[in-house]
C-alpha cells in the first residue's frame, strides 16, 4: 500500500478555510445581535400596538429599544468577551511561569495528554519533547488549555458585531410599524418578524456549514413565544389602564 500525497504547504491554508470555526467568534454576536435586534423591538412594538391605539407610541417604543439595545448589547459584548480575555490571559501569564519554573512536569503533562488522546507512552514522550522544543508555550496553550489563535476572544470585534447586527436587525421591526396599516399592525409586526427570524437562521445555519432546517425551527419557535408573550401582556395592560 503506498502512502497518500502530503499536503502541500502552500495549500494548507485553503484547506483550513474549507472548515467554519475561524468565524465563531464574530458569527456568534452577529447572529445573537441580530435574533436580540429583530425579537426585542419586534415584541416591543407588539406588546405596545395591543395596548395602544396611535402609531406615535408604537413607533417611539420602538425606536428607544432599539437605540438602547443597540448600545447594550456592543456595551455588554465588549465586557463580557473582555472578561473571557483577561482570564485567557492570566492563564498564558501562569502557564509562562510554570514552563520557566519546572519545564520537565510541564513537558510531562504534555505527554501524557497525548498518552490519553491514544499515542503510545513513547509516541507521546517524542512529541512531546518535540514541540516543546519548537514551541513550548503554543503547544500548551492548544493541547493543554484548549486556547488556539482561531477561538481566543477578541472584544471589539464582538462588540462591534453585535451592536452592528442588532440595529440592523431592529431596523426591520421598525420599518414595519412606520409603513404597515395601524388596525393590522400587531399580525404584520408578527408576520415580518417570523420572516426575518426565518432568513436569518438560514443565514447563520449557512454560513457556519449548520442544518439549515434546525436553525430555522430553533429560531421560529422560541422568537413565537417571545412576540406572543409580549403581546398577552399588552393586551392585559391595555385592558386595565
Amino acid at each position: 500500500m503506498t502512502a497518500k500525497n502530503p499536503l502541500p504547504v502552500h495549500d494548507l491554508e485553503a484547506y483550513r478555510k474549507k472548515h467554519y470555526i475561524h468565524r465563531s467568534n464574530w458569527l456568534r454576536a452577529a447572529v445573537l445581535g441580530a435574533n436580540d435586534g429583530i425579537l426585542s423591538t419586534a415584541s416591543l412594538a407588539i406588546g405596545v400596538a395591543a395596548a395602544s391605539e396611535a402609531r406615535s407610541p408604537v413607533l417611539l417604543a420602538t425606536l428607544a429599544g432599539l437605540v438602547a439595545g443597540a448600545l447594550s448589547m456592543a456595551a455588554g459584548e465588549y465586557v463580557s468577551v473582555s472578561s473571557q480575555t483577561d482570564l485567557e490571559q492570566a492563564d498564558i501569564e501562569r502557564e509562562k511561569s510554570e514552563l520557566k519554573e519546572m519545564p520537565q512536569i510541564e513537558e510531562e503533562v504534555l505527554a501524557e495528554i497525548y498518552r490519553q488522546r491514544g499515542l503510545t507512552p513513547e509516541t507521546a514522550n517524542l512529541v512531546a519533547r518535540e514541540l516543546t522544543e519548537h514551541d513550548a508555550l503554543g503547544a500548551h496553550l492548544r493541547d493543554e488549555l484548549g486556547i488556539t489563535e482561531l477561538t481566543q476572544a477578541k472584544p471589539i470585534q464582538a462588540a462591534f458585531a453585535s451592536g452592528a447586527a442588532f440595529t440592523l436587525g431592529g431596523l426591520l421591526p421598525f420599518l414595519v410599524a412606520l409603513l404597515a396599516p395601524l388596525p393590522l399592525m400587531e399580525y404584520a409586526l408578527y408576520g415580518f418578524a417570523t420572516a426575518f427570524l426565518i432568513l436569518l437562521g438560514a443565514f447563520s445555519a449557512r454560513t457556519g456549514g449548520a442544518p439549515v432546517g434546525r436553525a430555522i425551527l430553533r429560531v421560529t419557535f422560541w422568537g413565537t413565544v417571545a412576540m406572543g408573550l409580549t403581546a398577552a401582556v399588552g393586551y392585559f395592560f391595555g385592558a386595565t389602564l
